[in-house]
Protein backbone atom coordinates (compact mmCIF):
# COMPACT_ATOMS: atom_id res chain seq x y z
CA UNK A 1 0.00 0.00 0.00
CA UNK A 2 1.77 3.65 -0.97
CA UNK A 3 2.84 5.74 1.59
CA UNK A 4 -0.20 8.37 0.44
CA UNK A 5 -3.50 6.08 1.15
CA UNK A 6 -1.94 4.10 4.37
CA UNK A 7 -1.86 7.60 5.76
CA UNK A 8 -5.55 8.73 4.49
CA UNK A 9 -6.32 5.09 5.43
CA UNK A 10 -4.86 5.32 9.00
CA UNK A 11 -6.64 8.93 9.46
CA UNK A 12 -9.83 7.57 8.33
CA UNK A 13 -9.52 4.77 11.14
CA UNK A 14 -8.86 6.98 13.88
CA UNK A 15 -11.57 9.67 12.62
CA UNK A 16 -13.86 6.74 12.49
CA UNK A 17 -12.80 5.07 15.56
CA UNK A 18 -11.98 1.85 14.40
CA UNK A 19 -8.45 1.82 16.00
CA UNK A 20 -10.28 1.42 19.35
CA UNK A 21 -12.01 -1.21 18.28
CA UNK A 22 -9.25 -3.32 16.86
CA UNK A 23 -7.21 -2.95 19.53
CA UNK A 24 -4.01 -2.01 17.51
CA UNK A 25 -3.33 1.29 18.50
CA UNK A 26 -0.04 1.33 19.34
CA UNK A 27 0.84 -1.15 16.99
CA UNK A 28 3.13 0.01 13.66
CA UNK A 29 1.15 -0.05 10.08
CA UNK A 30 2.75 -3.05 9.01
CA UNK A 31 1.30 -5.13 11.37
CA UNK A 32 -2.17 -3.43 10.48
CA UNK A 33 -2.12 -5.08 6.84
CA UNK A 34 -1.52 -8.54 5.42
CA UNK A 35 1.85 -9.25 3.34
CA UNK A 36 0.53 -10.73 0.53
CA UNK A 37 3.59 -12.68 0.44
CA UNK A 38 3.57 -15.57 -2.06
CA UNK A 39 4.27 -19.23 -1.62
CA UNK A 40 4.75 -21.07 1.48
CA UNK A 41 7.90 -21.31 2.88
CA UNK A 42 8.22 -25.26 2.79
CA UNK A 43 9.51 -25.42 6.21
CA UNK A 44 5.89 -24.29 7.20
CA UNK A 45 3.75 -25.57 4.64
CA UNK A 46 5.70 -29.42 5.26
CA UNK A 47 5.85 -28.53 8.97
CA UNK A 48 3.70 -29.95 11.94
CA UNK A 49 1.00 -27.80 12.02
CA UNK A 50 0.20 -27.61 8.84
CA UNK A 51 0.51 -31.01 8.45
CA UNK A 52 -1.07 -32.16 11.51
CA UNK A 53 -4.50 -29.72 10.29
CA UNK A 54 -5.30 -32.57 7.41
CA UNK A 55 -4.97 -35.76 9.64
CA UNK A 56 -8.49 -37.51 9.38
CA UNK A 57 -9.46 -34.86 6.44
CA UNK A 58 -10.25 -35.95 3.24
CA UNK A 59 -9.10 -32.62 0.77
CA UNK A 60 -11.00 -34.26 -2.18
CA UNK A 61 -14.08 -33.94 0.37
CA UNK A 62 -12.63 -30.30 1.26
CA UNK A 63 -15.05 -27.21 0.86
CA UNK A 64 -14.94 -23.77 2.03
CA UNK A 65 -18.55 -22.51 2.08
CA UNK A 66 -18.13 -19.36 2.74
CA UNK A 67 -16.30 -17.29 0.32
CA UNK A 68 -17.10 -13.91 -1.01
CA UNK A 69 -16.67 -13.26 -4.51
CA UNK A 70 -16.01 -9.46 -4.81
CA UNK A 71 -14.43 -6.83 -6.96
CA UNK A 72 -14.97 -3.11 -8.32
CA UNK A 73 -16.73 -3.93 -11.14
CA UNK A 74 -13.47 -2.94 -13.33
CA UNK A 75 -14.16 -6.05 -15.73
CA UNK A 76 -17.14 -7.34 -17.10
CA UNK A 77 -18.53 -9.15 -13.70
CA UNK A 78 -21.26 -6.54 -13.23
CA UNK A 79 -19.95 -6.34 -10.02
CA UNK A 80 -21.64 -2.88 -8.03
CA UNK A 81 -20.15 -1.46 -5.01
CA UNK A 82 -21.57 1.56 -2.98
CA UNK A 83 -20.22 4.63 -4.05
CA UNK A 84 -20.35 5.22 0.00
CA UNK A 85 -17.22 2.96 0.32
CA UNK A 86 -15.31 4.46 -2.26
CA UNK A 87 -15.83 8.12 -0.19
CA UNK A 88 -14.34 9.74 2.98
CA UNK A 89 -16.93 11.87 3.77
CA UNK A 90 -18.31 7.74 4.35
CA UNK A 91 -14.63 7.29 6.96
CA UNK A 92 -16.18 3.56 8.05
CA UNK A 93 -17.40 2.13 4.92
CA UNK A 94 -14.24 3.70 3.05
CA UNK A 95 -11.89 1.84 5.64
CA UNK A 96 -13.77 -1.39 5.61
CA UNK A 97 -13.34 -1.37 1.42
CA UNK A 98 -9.67 -0.62 1.69
CA UNK A 99 -8.94 -2.90 4.05
CA UNK A 100 -10.96 -5.79 2.46
CA UNK A 101 -8.73 -5.05 -1.02
CA UNK A 102 -5.96 -5.80 0.94
CA UNK A 103 -7.16 -8.92 2.61
CA UNK A 104 -7.52 -10.30 -0.80
CA UNK A 105 -4.45 -8.99 -2.18
CA UNK A 106 -5.99 -6.18 -4.68
CA UNK A 107 -5.08 -2.78 -3.12
CA UNK A 108 -2.31 -2.85 -5.85
CA UNK A 109 -4.12 -3.48 -8.98
CA UNK A 110 -5.96 -0.69 -9.80
CA UNK A 111 -7.90 -1.26 -12.87
CA UNK A 112 -7.63 -5.29 -12.76
CA UNK A 113 -9.21 -6.33 -9.21
CA UNK A 114 -11.53 -8.05 -10.52
CA UNK A 115 -9.23 -10.49 -12.21
CA UNK A 116 -6.64 -10.36 -9.57
CA UNK A 117 -9.13 -11.16 -6.92
CA UNK A 118 -9.98 -14.13 -8.52
CA UNK A 119 -6.47 -15.06 -9.50
CA UNK A 120 -5.61 -14.80 -5.72
CA UNK A 121 -8.64 -17.08 -5.06
CA UNK A 122 -6.89 -19.58 -7.01
CA UNK A 123 -3.57 -19.43 -5.70
CA UNK A 124 -4.64 -19.87 -2.38
CA UNK A 125 -6.69 -22.93 -2.88
CA UNK A 126 -3.04 -24.73 -4.57
CA UNK A 127 -2.15 -23.74 -1.13
CA UNK A 128 -4.49 -26.10 0.18
CA UNK A 129 -4.39 -29.62 -0.86
CA UNK A 130 -4.86 -30.99 -4.31
CA UNK A 131 -9.00 -31.81 -4.34
CA UNK A 132 -9.94 -28.73 -1.87
CA UNK A 133 -12.46 -25.77 -3.19
CA UNK A 134 -14.14 -22.93 -2.33
CA UNK A 135 -17.75 -22.02 -2.49
CA UNK A 136 -17.99 -18.45 -4.15
CA UNK A 137 -21.21 -16.14 -3.05
CA UNK A 138 -22.96 -14.19 -5.26
CA UNK A 139 -25.08 -11.13 -3.67
CA UNK A 140 -28.16 -9.69 -4.66
CA UNK A 141 -29.21 -6.08 -4.44
CA UNK A 142 -31.34 -4.72 -1.81
CA UNK A 143 -35.18 -5.06 -2.43
CA UNK A 144 -38.11 -2.95 -1.37
CA UNK A 145 -41.25 -4.58 -0.44
CA UNK A 146 -42.67 -4.43 -4.32
CA UNK A 147 -40.02 -5.97 -5.31
CA UNK A 148 -37.88 -3.22 -6.98
CA UNK A 149 -33.82 -3.04 -6.22
CA UNK A 150 -32.56 -0.22 -4.98
CA UNK A 151 -28.93 0.20 -5.81
CA UNK A 152 -28.75 3.21 -3.25
CA UNK A 153 -29.19 0.69 -0.24
CA UNK A 154 -27.40 -1.86 -1.60
CA UNK A 155 -23.75 -2.30 0.04
CA UNK A 156 -22.62 -4.38 -2.87
CA UNK A 157 -23.95 -6.45 -5.88
CA UNK A 158 -21.98 -9.72 -7.31
CA UNK A 159 -24.08 -10.66 -9.92
CA UNK A 160 -25.26 -14.69 -10.20
CA UNK A 161 -23.93 -14.53 -13.89
CA UNK A 162 -20.75 -13.49 -12.78
CA UNK A 163 -20.00 -16.24 -9.87
CA UNK A 164 -21.50 -18.88 -12.46
CA UNK A 165 -19.35 -18.07 -14.97
CA UNK A 166 -15.85 -18.44 -12.66
CA UNK A 167 -16.93 -21.14 -11.45
CA UNK A 168 -17.15 -22.56 -14.67
CA UNK A 169 -13.83 -21.18 -15.90
CA UNK A 170 -12.00 -23.04 -12.81
CA UNK A 171 -13.94 -26.44 -11.79
CA UNK A 172 -10.65 -27.73 -10.60
CA UNK A 173 -10.93 -24.97 -7.52
CA UNK A 174 -14.81 -23.24 -6.83
CA UNK A 175 -18.28 -24.09 -6.98
CA UNK A 176 -20.76 -21.56 -6.38
CA UNK A 177 -24.15 -20.25 -4.33
CA UNK A 178 -26.43 -17.87 -5.90
CA UNK A 179 -28.36 -15.21 -4.44
CA UNK A 180 -31.73 -14.42 -5.33
CA UNK A 181 -34.01 -11.71 -3.46
CA UNK A 182 -37.17 -13.99 -2.60
CA UNK A 183 -39.58 -10.46 -3.05
CA UNK A 184 -38.55 -10.20 -6.76
CA UNK A 185 -40.93 -10.77 -9.24
CA UNK A 186 -38.89 -13.73 -10.91
CA UNK A 187 -37.43 -14.90 -8.21
CA UNK A 188 -38.18 -18.60 -8.99
CA UNK A 189 -37.42 -18.49 -12.03
CA UNK A 190 -34.26 -16.87 -10.91
CA UNK A 191 -33.73 -19.70 -8.95
CA UNK A 192 -34.54 -21.89 -11.73
CA UNK A 193 -31.77 -21.03 -13.95
CA UNK A 194 -29.19 -20.56 -10.77
CA UNK A 195 -30.18 -24.28 -10.61
CA UNK A 196 -29.48 -25.32 -14.11
CA UNK A 197 -26.26 -23.54 -13.83
CA UNK A 198 -24.95 -25.54 -11.29
CA UNK A 199 -25.79 -23.39 -8.01
CA UNK A 200 -24.71 -25.35 -4.52
CA UNK A 201 -26.66 -22.58 -2.59
CA UNK A 202 -28.20 -20.00 -1.96
CA UNK A 203 -26.62 -17.22 0.18
CA UNK A 204 -28.78 -14.14 1.87
CA UNK A 205 -27.81 -11.49 3.95
CA UNK A 206 -31.20 -10.04 5.53
CA UNK A 207 -30.28 -7.17 6.90
CA UNK A 208 -28.00 -6.01 4.43
CA UNK A 209 -30.94 -6.83 1.69
CA UNK A 210 -33.81 -6.01 3.40
CA UNK A 211 -35.35 -9.54 3.82
CA UNK A 212 -37.76 -10.41 5.84
CA UNK A 213 -37.31 -14.49 6.47
CA UNK A 214 -40.31 -14.81 8.25
CA UNK A 215 -42.68 -12.98 5.64
CA UNK A 216 -44.89 -14.60 3.95
CA UNK A 217 -43.61 -12.65 0.51
CA UNK A 218 -41.29 -15.75 1.01
CA UNK A 219 -43.06 -18.75 0.96
CA UNK A 220 -43.36 -19.49 -2.97
CA UNK A 221 -39.59 -18.96 -2.82
CA UNK A 222 -39.27 -21.04 0.13
CA UNK A 223 -41.34 -23.84 -1.87
CA UNK A 224 -39.08 -23.95 -4.55
CA UNK A 225 -36.05 -23.63 -2.66
CA UNK A 226 -37.84 -26.70 -1.18
CA UNK A 227 -38.30 -28.83 -4.39
CA UNK A 228 -34.86 -28.05 -5.55
CA UNK A 229 -33.49 -29.13 -2.49
CA UNK A 230 -30.70 -26.39 -2.34
CA UNK A 231 -29.90 -25.20 0.84
CA UNK A 232 -30.29 -21.63 2.10
CA UNK A 233 -27.27 -19.93 3.93
CA UNK A 234 -28.32 -17.10 5.97
CA UNK A 235 -26.69 -14.61 7.96
CA UNK A 236 -28.17 -14.23 11.62
CA UNK A 237 -26.81 -12.36 14.49
CA UNK A 238 -25.96 -8.69 14.40
CA UNK A 239 -24.37 -7.69 10.77
CA UNK A 240 -21.25 -4.89 10.93
CA UNK A 241 -19.76 -6.24 7.41
CA UNK A 242 -22.58 -5.17 5.09
CA UNK A 243 -24.87 -2.60 7.08
CA UNK A 244 -26.87 -1.58 3.25
CA UNK A 245 -30.43 -1.72 4.08
CA UNK A 246 -30.27 -0.96 7.32
CA UNK A 247 -32.72 -3.29 8.33
CA UNK A 248 -31.36 -5.21 11.51
CA UNK A 249 -34.22 -7.23 12.80
CA UNK A 250 -33.72 -9.18 9.78
CA UNK A 251 -31.12 -10.97 11.58
CA UNK A 252 -33.14 -12.91 13.81
CA UNK A 253 -32.59 -16.18 13.68
CA UNK A 254 -35.87 -17.23 14.99
CA UNK A 255 -37.44 -15.53 11.71
CA UNK A 256 -35.88 -18.59 9.70
CA UNK A 257 -38.18 -21.19 11.12
CA UNK A 258 -40.48 -20.20 8.29
CA UNK A 259 -37.64 -21.70 5.79
CA UNK A 260 -37.69 -24.90 7.46
CA UNK A 261 -41.21 -25.24 8.16
CA UNK A 262 -41.25 -25.48 4.05
CA UNK A 263 -38.51 -27.92 4.11
CA UNK A 264 -35.90 -26.35 3.22
CA UNK A 265 -32.32 -26.80 4.80
CA UNK A 266 -31.08 -23.85 6.44
CA UNK A 267 -27.39 -22.88 6.98
CA UNK A 268 -26.92 -20.35 9.95
CA UNK A 269 -23.59 -18.21 8.96
CA UNK A 270 -21.67 -17.57 11.83
CA UNK A 271 -24.03 -19.97 14.39
CA UNK A 272 -25.32 -16.43 14.92
CA UNK A 273 -22.86 -15.80 17.05
CA UNK A 274 -23.12 -11.93 17.35
CA UNK A 275 -25.38 -9.22 18.70
CA UNK A 276 -28.99 -9.72 20.02
CA UNK A 277 -33.12 -10.06 19.01
CA UNK A 278 -36.26 -10.10 20.43
CA UNK A 279 -37.22 -13.71 21.64
CA UNK A 280 -40.29 -13.40 19.45
CA UNK A 281 -41.24 -17.06 20.24
CA UNK A 282 -42.83 -15.32 23.32
CA UNK A 283 -44.23 -12.33 21.28
CA UNK A 284 -42.86 -9.21 19.74
CA UNK A 285 -42.39 -7.23 22.86
CA UNK A 286 -40.55 -10.04 24.35
CA UNK A 287 -36.73 -9.49 26.10
CA UNK A 288 -34.20 -9.60 23.45
CA UNK A 289 -31.91 -12.65 23.82
CA UNK A 290 -28.47 -13.17 22.27
CA UNK A 291 -28.91 -14.52 18.94
CA UNK A 292 -26.35 -17.49 19.47
CA UNK A 293 -28.50 -18.18 22.47
CA UNK A 294 -32.19 -18.37 20.19
CA UNK A 295 -29.69 -20.36 17.50
CA UNK A 296 -28.98 -23.12 20.15
CA UNK A 297 -32.93 -23.27 21.34
CA UNK A 298 -33.47 -23.91 17.64
CA UNK A 299 -30.64 -26.52 17.08
CA UNK A 300 -32.50 -28.28 20.25
CA UNK A 301 -35.86 -28.98 18.28
CA UNK A 302 -36.29 -32.30 17.29
CA UNK A 303 -38.48 -30.99 14.67
CA UNK A 304 -35.12 -29.40 13.04
CA UNK A 305 -32.49 -32.11 13.07
CA UNK A 306 -32.26 -32.34 9.32
CA UNK A 307 -32.86 -29.11 8.99
CA UNK A 308 -30.77 -26.76 10.68
CA UNK A 309 -27.40 -26.51 10.25
CA UNK A 310 -24.46 -23.74 11.19
CA UNK A 311 -21.24 -22.55 9.44
CA UNK A 312 -18.25 -22.08 11.87
CA UNK A 313 -17.05 -19.10 9.34
CA UNK A 314 -16.32 -15.70 11.48
CA UNK A 315 -16.05 -17.46 14.97
CA UNK A 316 -12.68 -16.77 15.90
CA UNK A 317 -12.98 -12.83 14.80
CA UNK A 318 -12.42 -10.91 17.87
CA UNK A 319 -15.35 -9.26 18.15
CA UNK A 320 -16.97 -12.97 18.42
CA UNK A 321 -17.63 -14.62 22.44
CA UNK A 322 -14.97 -16.66 23.78
CA UNK A 323 -18.19 -18.62 25.68
CA UNK A 324 -20.10 -19.11 22.05
CA UNK A 325 -16.95 -20.29 20.31
CA UNK A 326 -15.75 -22.70 23.71
CA UNK A 327 -19.54 -24.21 23.18
CA UNK A 328 -19.16 -24.53 19.62
CA UNK A 329 -16.08 -27.06 20.01
CA UNK A 330 -17.58 -29.04 23.32
CA UNK A 331 -21.02 -29.41 21.78
CA UNK A 332 -20.07 -32.74 19.79
CA UNK A 333 -23.57 -33.66 19.38
CA UNK A 334 -23.67 -30.69 17.35
CA UNK A 335 -20.73 -30.89 15.12
CA UNK A 336 -22.41 -33.31 12.04
CA UNK A 337 -24.66 -29.95 11.64
CA UNK A 338 -21.62 -27.70 11.53
CA UNK A 339 -20.34 -26.61 8.49
CA UNK A 340 -16.98 -25.00 7.27
CA UNK A 341 -16.31 -21.65 6.18
CA UNK A 342 -14.07 -18.53 6.23
CA UNK A 343 -15.48 -15.79 5.33
CA UNK A 344 -12.77 -14.95 3.05
CA UNK A 345 -11.57 -12.12 2.60
CA UNK A 346 -11.99 -11.67 6.38
CA UNK A 347 -9.09 -14.01 7.67
CA UNK A 348 -6.81 -12.24 5.55
CA UNK A 349 -7.12 -8.30 7.82
CA UNK A 350 -4.78 -8.97 10.86
CA UNK A 351 -6.23 -7.30 13.55
CA UNK A 352 -9.41 -9.19 13.25
CA UNK A 353 -7.72 -12.53 14.50
CA UNK A 354 -4.87 -12.97 17.23
CA UNK A 355 -3.86 -16.74 17.61
CA UNK A 356 -1.61 -15.30 19.96
CA UNK A 357 -5.11 -14.39 21.79
CA UNK A 358 -6.24 -17.97 21.98
CA UNK A 359 -3.11 -19.00 23.68
CA UNK A 360 -3.19 -16.93 26.22
CA UNK A 361 -7.18 -18.41 26.90
CA UNK A 362 -5.35 -21.66 27.00
CA UNK A 363 -7.32 -23.19 23.41
CA UNK A 364 -4.63 -22.87 21.41
CA UNK A 365 -0.68 -24.71 21.70
CA UNK A 366 1.23 -21.78 22.16
CA UNK A 367 3.91 -22.84 20.23
CA UNK A 368 1.92 -22.86 17.18
CA UNK A 369 1.26 -19.08 17.16
CA UNK A 370 4.84 -17.96 15.34
CA UNK A 371 3.88 -20.66 12.26
CA UNK A 372 0.15 -19.56 12.20
CA UNK A 373 1.04 -15.82 11.80
CA UNK A 374 3.71 -16.38 8.83
CA UNK A 375 1.10 -18.70 7.16
CA UNK A 376 -1.93 -15.47 7.32
CA UNK A 377 0.45 -13.46 5.31
CA UNK A 378 0.86 -15.93 2.72
CA UNK A 379 -2.21 -18.06 2.72
CA UNK A 380 -5.38 -16.69 4.95
CA UNK A 381 -7.37 -19.70 4.09
CA UNK A 382 -5.00 -21.89 5.12
CA UNK A 383 -4.51 -19.83 8.00
CA UNK A 384 -8.24 -20.19 8.72
CA UNK A 385 -8.39 -23.96 8.66
CA UNK A 386 -5.20 -24.68 10.44
CA UNK A 387 -6.34 -22.11 13.17
CA UNK A 388 -9.72 -23.90 13.37
CA UNK A 389 -8.32 -27.53 13.25
CA UNK A 390 -5.92 -26.89 16.30
CA UNK A 391 -8.33 -24.85 18.52
CA UNK A 392 -9.44 -26.61 21.26
CA UNK A 393 -12.17 -25.96 24.84
CA UNK A 394 -11.43 -28.81 27.65
CA UNK A 395 -9.96 -30.72 25.31
CA UNK A 396 -12.37 -30.94 22.20
CA UNK A 397 -11.79 -29.58 19.20
CA UNK A 398 -13.89 -29.43 15.71
CA UNK A 399 -14.39 -32.94 14.51
CA UNK A 400 -12.69 -32.94 11.17
CA UNK A 401 -15.80 -34.22 8.96
CA UNK A 402 -16.74 -30.52 9.54
CA UNK A 403 -14.26 -29.78 6.94
CA UNK A 404 -15.54 -32.46 4.54
CA UNK A 405 -18.37 -30.42 3.34
CA UNK A 406 -18.65 -31.23 -0.22
CA UNK A 407 -21.43 -34.20 0.25
CA UNK A 408 -23.86 -31.55 2.10
CA UNK A 409 -23.42 -29.13 -1.19
CA UNK A 410 -24.05 -32.57 -3.44
CA UNK A 411 -27.08 -33.95 -1.96
CA UNK A 412 -30.57 -32.26 -2.69
CA UNK A 413 -32.83 -34.81 -0.62
CA UNK A 414 -35.92 -35.58 -2.18
CA UNK A 415 -38.85 -33.25 -1.29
Amino acid sequence: MNPPRRRALLATLAGGGLLALSGVVAQPWRAWFNRCQAQLPTAVAGGEWVRSAWDGVDPAQFLDGHVHLVGTGDSDSGIEVNPQMDSLLHPLQYAQRLFYLNAGCVHDAPGRVDESYVDRLQNLVEGLRPGAKLLLFAFDRFHDLDGRADPQRSSFYTPNAYAQAVAARHPQYFQWAASVHPYRGDCVEALAIAVEGGARAVKWLPPAMGIDPSSKRCDRFYAALAKHGLPLISHAGEEKAAPGGDQPAFGNPLLLRRAMDHGVRVVVAHCASLGSAVDVDRGANAVPLSCFELFARMMGEARYEKLLFGDISALTLRNRSEEVLRTLLERSEWHARLLNGSDYPLPGIVPLILPAEFAARGMLPQSAVAELDVIRHHNPLLFDFVLKRHLSSRGQGFASTIFETRAFFATRPAG
